[in-house]
């Protein structure tokens, strides 16, 4: 999903959106993304402009829009 814009539930429970940057293969065999998001996320009192998303967790995808 590189390259592509997706979103997706953050700990399966935050809506996020943005662009994937990378994609790999996790121990275990899951994928794993790394998300910059369009606008930040603040949570448990911390700013964050990119979140880790698993592949399950990812609930819509985009072009490269």
């Amino acid at each position: 999903l590189e390259g592509l814009y997706v979103a997706g539930k953050y700990m399966g429970e935050y809506p996020v959106s943005g662009r994937v940057t990378m994609s790999r293969v996790k121990y275990g065999g899951g994928v794993q993304h790394t998300v910059v998001l369009d606008s930040p996320l603040f949570l448990f009192e911390t700013k964050r402009d990119r979140v880790l998303l698993d592949h399950e967790n990812i609930t819509k995808v985009m072009s490269n829009a």
